[in-house]
């Protein structure tokens, strides 16, 4: 079974009829909720031996797990029944065993549970803890236990745990000497590896066998990345991992952890960084690597694997196939079938018998809706770096003097690709052109790039999204007097300094959760991470260090210099927006009679997860766009 971020969560609805599909009106608008509706399905996960697959639904609104049995579908049920908490993640322990966790909130405290899919018995593993967990991979049992790291003793350090399955609770195996930010085991379950940090440097850790001491065999800088996947068939000396170590990109490579040593170069791409899929913890080999150029791209090593997504993409021509998950032997597979201008379905895929079965589409409302493609485009920074980013055009518009929204993501150690993006069609469809730039410092295109952003958040970063419109403008795409920017966290912060710095060039701002104080983003640092500080101070700047830089581009110190209407978007719960700040800031618009929209909920976080508020705020998105933009 191929390894996959604990984070990603795929979501899906059932496939409906056409006649449930998007009510487009007459002027092409398509309802708000169409493109926002939460799915009731998400989550498809295989059974290691391929006989069922677990996905997340809805019952009693609240996530549960259901189960659907492939040679039998009188077997498949409902197996977890919550009435007044979510299902957050649930993952395969063995064939007959799930391991889940529910919370009211993912802030919640820890609630673990295991069940037994053919019993449906349920069992709490440990008492509610406050606390976080992580998963040491591989993520499988070992004999009646897993392996994990909790922060129980101390909030800002994460010891390594037996987890046992049959309520027995926690037993401490390594105490963390205060620097090990992630432990790894080989398949037999020995933990062999460790990685440290400090912020500044990370090292690898080695020992041969639990009983011998770990010993530090590389040390690297903050810039540089020698990041492990797993242990190479039968040797407990090497490693697939992903390195720029010595050169630009991250790339695959054989590592020899008992001398720290690159033993060879598997794979690279010239122009991006390679990503941490494809590896096979039960083969104990890389079936394939992946990178995203425009769009995700694969390189193979299993020629038999290869033949067979080649097989399976023919029949979905000029789509994007990606594996979500597999069984043990490869043989059955779930994916994720999509473009930029559909957002596709989960299908189960049967290499042995070539069945392909739609499990769900993702959004059966916009199933017939008329969307628009993402372009790709580059353009020069005013210093002459070369930055890419997308276009998406309003369907059916002429492609001159457009109003547009440049949308900035998040991180900034993100990226933007050649996917689907409800809130990019929702804009699209509203009339604007959207401008999706990726800015010095977003991810994927090596360590300069990501470098390049160090330190000028309030600086050249937001040069390179003005000098991105300001090609537009060139281009004669956009209209230079209907220019409006929008993000959530950084992108949200990104929009608040367009509004403080940059009044006449754009006509309005949207903020969700922007950073208004970034004295205040260190202060909210959780103690769980407070060991990259000092890689944030590399990274962002240090706030005591650098006090003038952190006031000078800290909106909320300036609130005197906007002159454009804001939409600020505020949760009661994002602990790295503060409140106080972001109620000061609005406030000071007011004062000052800048038109200013404040949307304020109470329970929510740093994005808004309820349905009814992210349609809400949507809404409130379009009337503001409508007013201040058209």
């Amino acid at each position: 079974m191929f390894r996959f971020s604990l984070w990603v969560f795929v979501v899906c609805l059932f496939a409906a009829v056409s006649s449930c599909g998007s009510k487009q009106s007459t002027n092409g608008l398509i309802p708000v909720e169409d493109f926002f509706v939460k799915p009731e399905k998400s989550n498809f996960k295989l059974s290691p031996d391929g006989s069922k697959i677990a996905y997340l639904g809805v019952d009693d609104h609240c996530k549960n797990i259901f189960v659907l049995d492939l040679h039998n579908k009188d077997r498949s049920k409902q197996l977890t029944y919550q009435s007044d908490m979510n299902v957050q993640y649930f993952f395969w322990a063995s064939d007959s065993l799930i391991v889940y966790a529910n919370s009211h909130s993912p802030g919640d405290s820890l609630r673990i549970f295991s069940i037994d899919v053919q019993s449906e018995r349920s069992t709490a593993l440990f008492p509610p803890k406050k606390g976080r967990l992580r998963w040491v991979s591989p993520q499988k049992l070992h004999r009646d236990y897993l392996l994990a790291s909790l922060n129980d003793r101390d909030s800002t350090v994460f010891d390594l745990y037996k987890v046992y399955v049959d309520g027995r609770g926690l037993q401490l195996v390594t105490q963390n000497p205060g620097n090990v930010s992630s432990w790894f085991a080989s398949p037999d379950g020995k933990v062999r590896l460790a990685v440290t940090s400090d912020s500044v440097q990370e090292s690898i850790l080695y020992r041969p066998d639990e009983t011998a001491p770990f010993k530090q065999v590389s040390i690297t800088d903050y810039q540089t990345q020698i990041r492990p996947l797993g242990f190479v068939k039968d040797s407990l000396d090497l490693i697939y991992a992903l390195s720029n170590q010595g050169r630009d990109k991250l790339a695959l490579v054989e590592y020899n952890i008992a001398i720290g040593r690159e033993e060879r170069l598997l794979y690279s791409n010239r122009h991006v960084d390679l990503e941490p899929e494809g590896y096979s913890d039960n083969l104990q080999q890389m079936v394939f690597s992946q990178y995203t150029l425009d769009k995700v791209e694969k390189h193979f090593f299993d020629p038999v694997f290869q033949k067979r997504f080649e097989k399976l993409s023919a029949q979905f021509k000029g789509q994007t196939v990606d594996i979500l998950d597999t069984d043990t032997s490869l043989n059955r597979w779930i994916v994720k079938v999509y473009t930029d201008m559909h957002a596709g379905g989960i299908y189960f895929y049967d290499a042995a018998t070539n069945e392909v079965r739609l499990l769900t589409e993702v959004n059966p409302k916009l199933t017939h809706a008329v969307l628009s493609p993402k372009e790709p485009i580059s353009f020069q920074s005013r210093d002459g770096l070369t930055l890419h980013g997308y276009l998406t055009y309003p369907p059916n518009r002429r492609r001159e003097s457009l109003p547009v929204v440049v949308l900035v993501h998040d991180g900034p150690n993100r990226r933007e690709s050649v996917d689907f993006d409800a809130e990019v069609q929702f804009l699209a469809n509203r009339g604007y052109l959207v401008f999706q730039p990726n800015y010095r410092g977003s991810s994927g295109y090596g360590k300069k790039f990501w470098a390049a952003g160090f330190k000028e958040w309030g600086g050249k970063i937001q040069s390179d999204i003005i000098d991105g419109v300001t090609w537009l403008i060139h281009q004669g795409i956009v209209d230079k007097n209907r220019v409006a920017i929008m993000g959530s966290g950084f992108g949200g912060y990104s929009a608040l300094h367009a509004a403080t710095y940059n009044s006449s060039f754009y006509k309005c701002a949207i903020s969700m959760s922007g950073y208004t104080n970034l004295f205040t983003y260190f202060k909210e640092i959780p103690p769980h991470q407070q060991q990259y500080v000092r890689l944030f101070y590399n990274i962002i700047g240090d706030p005591s260090r650098e006090y003038e830089m952190f006031k000078a581009i800290s909106p909320v110190f300036h609130a005197d210099k906007v002159k454009i209407p804001v939409l600020f978007a505020q949760g009661g719960n994002d602990r790295f927006s503060s409140l106080t700040d972001a109620n000061q800031f609005v406030q000071k618009l007011k004062n000052n009679n800048v038109p200013i929209r404040y949307i304020y909920k109470e329970d929510e976080g740093r994005r808004f997860r309820s349905e009814e508020n992210i349609i809400y705020y949507y809404q409130e998105v379009e009337a503001f766009l409508k007013d201040y933009l058209k």
